[in-house]
C-alpha cells in the first residue's frame, strides 16, 4: 500500500472518530446538538403555559379583590425585590459570559462565570428567605394563623399620625389571603427552578473544571443558559406585577 493510499486510509478513519459525547443514535453531532436545542425549547414551552396560568390567575382575582390586593402587595419590600432583580440579571449577564467562555474554549474563564452565576443564585434565595421569615412573623402565611388585622385596622404612621393605609372591611381584608397564596405559590415556584439551576450549575462546573467543554462540546451549557435565562425571565415579570403595581396607600 503506498503512501497516498495510507494516507486516505488514516483520514477516513479518522472522519468516524467523535467526540466521546456523541450518542450513538444521532447521525452527527450537529444532529444531536440541534435535538438538545429543540428538547430545551419545547420544555420551555410547557413553563411557560405552566406560569402563564399563574400570571392569568393573578391578574383575575386582582381585577375582583383590587382594594385587598393593593394593600397586600404594600406589604412587600420594594427594596428587597429590587435587590433581587438586581441579582437575577446579573446572573443572567454571568451566564451569557460563561456560554461565551464554553463557545472559545476557555476553560477558566467559564469555571469563574459559573460559579459567580451560582453564587449571585444563592444571593437571591437569601434574599427570598428573609421575605418569607416575615411573613411568617406578621402571620401573612395562607392558613388557619393568617392575620387580617393590619389591615382592619392598619398601624399608624408615626409622622403624620394617620393610618398608613385605608382600612378594609373585615370580608374584604379576608381577600388578602387570595394575594399571598398567589404570592407563595408563584414565587415558590419560581424559588423552586432557581434551585433545580443551582444544583445542575455545580454539576456543569464540576464538569468545566475537569474539561468537558473544552473540545467544542458546549450543549449543555448552551441549553442551561437557554433554562437560566428564562428564569430570569419569569421574574422580571413577577417583580412589577407583585411589588410595583398600584403601589401606593389606599385613600
Amino acid at each position: 500500500m503506498d503512501n497516498t493510499a495510507v494516507a486516505t486510509h488514516i483520514h477516513e478513519e479518522h472522519a468516524h472518530v467523535s467526540l466521546p459525547q456523541h450518542r450513538h443514535h444521532f447521525e452527527t453531532e450537529e444532529q444531536q446538538r440541534e435535538a438538545g436545542t429543540f428538547g430545551m425549547w419545547l420544555f420551555l414551552l410547557t413553563e411557560i403555559m405552566f406560569f402563564g396560568g399563574l400570571f392569568f390567575a393573578y391578574l383575575l382575582y386582582r381585577n375582583w379583590y383590587y382594594d385587598a390586593f393593593v394593600a397586600a402587595s404594600n406589604q412587600l419590600s420594594i427594596k428587597l425585590g429590587s435587590i433581587n432583580t438586581v441579582f437575577l440579571i446579573a446572573s443572567g449577564f454571568f451566564m451569557a459570559l460563561g456560554v461565551w467562555a464554553a463557545e472559545v474554549r476557555k476553560r477558566g474563564l467559564l469555571v469563574i462565570f459559573l460559579i459567580l452565576t451560582t453564587v449571585l443564585g444563592f444571593a437571591f434565595l437569601g434574599i427570598k428567605y428573609v421575605e418569607y421569615s416575615e411573613k411568617f412573623e406578621k402571620h401573612h402565611v395562607p392558613g388557619a394563623h393568617f392575620d387580617i388585622s393590619e389591615f382592619v385596622n392598619p398601624p399608624i404612621d408615626a409622622k403624620t399620625g394617620k393610618a398608613e393605609q385605608k382600612p378594609l372591611p373585615p370580608d374584604m381584608a379576608a381577600k388578602t389571603q387570595v394575594f399571598f397564596s398567589l404570592y407563595f405559590a408563584m414565587t415558590g415556584m419560581h424559588a423552586v427552578h432557581m434551585i433545580i439551576g443551582i444544583v445542575l450549575l455545580f454539576w456543569l462546573t464540576w464538569r468545566a473544571y475537569y474539561g468537558d467543554f473544552s473540545s467544542g462540546y458546549v450543549a449543555p451549557i448552551e441549553n442551561f443558559g437557554l433554562y437560566w435565562h428564562f428564569v430570569d425571565i419569569v421574574w422580571l415579570f413577577l417583580f412589577p406585577l407583585l411589588y410595583l403595581i398600584n403601589r401606593h396607600p389606599l385613600s
